[in-house]
């Protein structure tokens, strides 16, 4: 008798389990900028991101880099930043791209540059296309939702917080100039 009232008990919590998830999920999933609605791999990892559990609700930088690029030094300028401002609800992550011919095919070797050369702690992930037919799906997002795609490696895309702006900034925009500050700052969490 204790089994079956056991067995009653359990199955009745895992009902209400199950249909309280299902009312949180969609809502969960409508909060989520449609540019985050995606699963990504770390570079050099089998570690897969949630990228809207880890960084909805933040404002996210998107950059496209590349580690034999004349923009590469950017790395530091990038970590300096992310190191600044992560704590206000910023975040920086690295997209590794061969798509101007200027990044390794062994991401051991775009890590070895990230981690060892330029002390890169903000996320990167795994290597993909920015542009034309075969962009990556955050790419394609990105480029529709502001009308440019990455002309070079460094390109930088800035989404505020709530996911409602995201602004575009060629690769001569580094990660110390004034106006991009100042809209960094205006995108963080409010």
């Amino acid at each position: 008798m204790k089994t079956i009232i056991l067995s009653a008990c359990l199955y009745f919590i895992t009902v209400l389990a199950i249909s309280g998830a299902s009312s949180v999920i969609p809502a969960q999933a409508n909060e989520c900028p449609s540019v985050l609605k995606h699963m990504k791999r770390k570079l050099n990892s089998q570690e897969v991101v949630n990228m809207c559990q880890e960084y909805g609700g933040k404002a996210v930088l998107f950059v496209n880099t590349a580690s034999k690029c004349g923009f590469t030094p950017q790395f530091e300028g990038l970590e300096a930043l992310y190191t600044e401002y992560k704590d206000k609800g910023l975040v920086v992550v690295g997209f590794p791209s061969n798509s101007f011919a200027q990044e390794f095919s062994d991401e051991g070797k775009t890590a070895e540059v990230c981690e060892l050369t330029y002390g890169v702690n903000f996320p990167m992930f795994e290597t993909i296309s920015v542009r034309n037919d075969d962009a990556d799906p955050i790419y394609a997002k990105l480029a529709q939702m502001t009308g440019k795609t990455p002309k070079w490696n460094f390109n930088k895309y800035l989404m505020s917080a709530d996911g409602e702006t995201v602004k575009h900034y060629g690769s001569r925009v580094t990660p110390d100039d004034k106006d991009f500050l100042s809209d960094v700052s205006n995108a963080l969490p409010k």
